[in-house]
């Protein structure tokens, strides 16, 4: 059953993606029975705006808030699990403004959101749940003193603006979402971060002996973009170290034939890493370079 390996991902995601943005707690005790919640979120007192680089999950972090995601749809008991970890919390926080004899902030109670793939109509009937007109689809409140929404993952609009939700769903709307996330530009503050822990993800799948049939095909999407991640990051240490050995026997070479060189295939590098020996002159590697197919 791989259903831990997935919350594990979620906790560790939804940690990295909010750490810059404030203080995180992952897995914390609340009062009452031995609960914990996944993930609890106090946000800086002056924000960033890049906050708004996480779209709706930003928009959700911008105020005290506890999320609890689930690989499969949350279910009624499970809805209200999550609603008394909020109470929970809620109680402690009034506890402490009553012994500092100070009143408690709206600011400071956090919103509830519990992300889960999908959400029957019964399901949101029974909790009373409804969309306000100000929020985007798939977004469902429940009573207003509660402060607690369930975020149906699989009916949310497929924009930028959801991506970052979307990597947390199943089957197609998660790999849509993995297909996005390979599309944005290599220097986003979150590309790195979230493929590495889809790697990670990745492999503690492959170890588990009963895997499901979309686990399957989670791991076969990642596979080329891991092998791809692999190979960029070899060629890049392999560019580093002969731009090295080329500085130390010829002097600092300029921008340009850098660029040239960090534009050869590993092949080439491996090639030039043996010519190199023989050059006594930046012209040496000019002249090389002039061999090369660029």
């Amino acid at each position: 059953m791989t259903r831990f390996i997935h919350d594990q991902f979620a906790k560790d995601y939804l940690e990295e993606l909010l750490k810059p943005y404030g203080q995180v707690q992952g897995s914390s005790r609340v009062a009452g029975e031995v609960r914990e919640i996944d993930i609890l979120f106090s946000p800086l007192a002056k924000q960033s705006s890049q906050l708004e680089t996480l779209g709706l999950l930003g928009r959700f972090a911008a105020t005290a808030a506890i999320f609890e995601p689930f690989r499969n749809a949350a279910s009624k008991e499970e809805i209200c699990d999550c609603l008394l970890k909020l109470l929970e919390v809620r109680g402690a926080l009034q506890r402490q403004a009553n012994r500092n004899k100070t009143p408690i902030l709206e600011l400071e109670l956090p919103k509830l959101w519990i992300l889960t793939p999908t959400a029957s109509t019964p399901l949101l009937s029974g909790f009373g749940a409804s969309q306000k007109p100000d929020w985007m689809p798939g977004i469902h409140f429940i009573a207003e003193y509660l402060r607690t929404a369930i975020v149906a993952i699989h009916q949310l609009p497929i924009t930028q603006e959801t991506l970052w939700l979307r990597i947390l769903g199943r089957g197609t709307v998660q790999k849509q979402a993995i297909d996005e996330l390979e599309a944005l530009p290599s220097n986003h503050p979150f590309r790195k971060a979230t493929l590495e822990l889809l790697y990670n993800l990745r492999q503690n799948l492959r170890v588990n002996q009963n895997l499901e049939e979309g686990d399957r095909e989670l791991i076969m999407r990642l596979q080329p973009l891991y092998q791809q991640d692999r190979e960029q990051a070899i060629q890049q240490s392999e560019q580093r170290l002969i731009i090295r050995q080329l500085n130390r026997r010829l002097g600092e070479i300029n921008s340009s034939n850098i660029e040239r060189v960090q534009r050869l295939s590993i092949e080439q590098l491996e090639e030039l890493g043996e010519a190199l020996l023989d050059f006594s002159a930046i012209s040496d590697l000019e002249t090389w370079l002039n061999q090369q197919i660029e």
